[in-house]
């Protein structure tokens, strides 16, 4: 199953599912209750910290759900905030997830700090919810990937982009 968040991140192949964590949590685990996919792809657009340019395509299996309070010690939390669908995680880029965008540089050095290098407000609720069903979210061989400037446009300053490939339960980030 491919999704994305939906509104100004649509795409014609992709099933919109909310924006933000709470809204794709409950969208998410309605459609794997009703109709549980063998996998799940979800594409979208993601905030670097810093480490990668516009245009670059990542792909992730590894999430943080982190505030910005938590670098100025002013908040901590009882739950594991770190979910993985990788066996290896030892080279896997970790998207922080949260319900705000962070704008502050100084914030994305401490992200970067921690080996944090994107954020999405959508990733840490996709992976969690594949995670509960045992939909596998690793990655799967890939026998092609396409992409080029003709699969990108913008559209209201968001960046869409097409990239066709057989694999299973990736997400594709176009770092902002």
């Amino acid at each position: 199953m491919i999704i994305c968040a939906g509104e100004s991140e649509s795409f014609e192949f992709a099933t919109p599912m909310g924006i933000g964590l709470i809204d794709t949590a409950i969208n998410l685990t309605k459609r794997c209750i009703k109709n549980p996919p063998k996998s799940i792809l979800f594409v979208g657009s993601a905030g670097s910290y810093g480490e990668y340019e516009i245009f670059d395509i990542v792909e992730s299996n590894r999430a943080s759900n982190i505030e910005n309070s938590f670098f100025n010690a002013n908040a901590y939390t009882p739950i594991d905030n770190i979910v993985s669908t990788a066996s290896n995680v030892s080279r896997e880029t970790i998207v922080n997830s949260s319900n705000y965008i962070t704008t502050d540089d100084t914030l994305s050095k401490e992200y970067l700090s921690k080996g944090i290098s994107l954020e999405n407000m959508e990733f840490y609720a996709v992976l969690k919810v594949a995670k509960a069903f045992k939909i596998p979210a690793s990655p799967q061989p890939i026998s092609k990937t396409f992409l080029s400037l003709k699969d990108v446009s913008f559209k209201n300053g968001i960046i869409d982009f097409v990239a066709v490939r057989y694999c299973i339960s990736k997400y594709l980030f176009l770092s902002l």
